[in-house]
């Protein structure tokens, strides 16, 4: 590794790179996602913060290269319907490029986490990685929130699953008025996503004890500044 790698890159310990689709029919484990990483009092960070004019692949890496962690749900694997059919082809490059990362860097700067929802479905999608075991969550927010739990195993902050239901009600109830107040088209907006992670971190606080004495985190989301 080069030196300069080591010096340069210093990652958020509490950040957490989300690589999810951004769909329609995933809104659910999209909200479960955000209140449950803020449950274990950790950032979420998405490419939504990434603005439109940007050298987007060179942002990308970037923001993987802040985060402390990173998961990846390869759980929608299905053609898209909309004409040309086409596979998502997101999810598993910018996996790699948090794969490649964990390998080049020194030791304990990134982890990745790898999602799905159908067991030994990775063995067929993604033979690369065949040996690894992913979090397979089936589809489901509950299901997600004990995936969760076993990805940050080793955390300070251990919720409950019905610490963490609690806290995606909160977002579930209150992301309509968030999309109508900034007249987005869809939950999957950087507006809408930055709103969200506030949202949830203050549900988080309240409805976790041992949350409530952590210092106030800044918000990163906040004209779409990457570290």
């Amino acid at each position: 590794m080069a030196p300069s790698l080591a010096v340069r890159f210093r990652p958020d310990p509490k950040s957490v790179f989300l690589n999810i689709p951004y769909d329609p029919r995933y809104e659910r484990l999209y909200l479960a996602f955000i209140a449950g990483i803020s449950a274990f009092g950790l950032d979420p960070r998405a490419t939504l913060e990434i603005p439109g004019g940007a050298r987007r692949l060179d942002r990308i890496f970037e923001l993987i290269q802040a985060c402390r962690y990173s998961l990846h749900d390869l759980s929608r694997v299905q053609l898209d319907r909309t004409p040309p059919k086409t596979p998502r082809f997101n999810m598993p490059f910018e996996l790699g490029l948090a794969v490649a990362w964990a390998k080049l860097s020194r030791p304990g700067l990134h982890t990745w986490f790898l999602f799905e929802s159908q067991d030994r479905r990775l063995d067929k999608s993604l033979s690369d990685l065949r040996g690894t075991d992913p979090n397979v969550h089936g589809g489901t927010v509950k299901g997600l929130f004990r995936e969760l739990g076993n990805a940050f195993v080793t955390s300070r902050h251990q919720p409950t699953v019905g610490q963490m239901q609690a806290v995606y009600r909160d977002l579930r109830q209150k992301a309509p008025r968030i999309v109508q107040d900034t007249g987005a088209r869809s939950l999957f907006e950087a507006g809408v996503f930055r709103r969200l992670v506030v949202l949830a971190r203050i549900s988080a606080r309240q409805q976790i004890p041992s949350l409530k004495s952590l210092p106030r985190r800044p918000d990163h989301t906040k004209r779409a500044r990457i570290c």
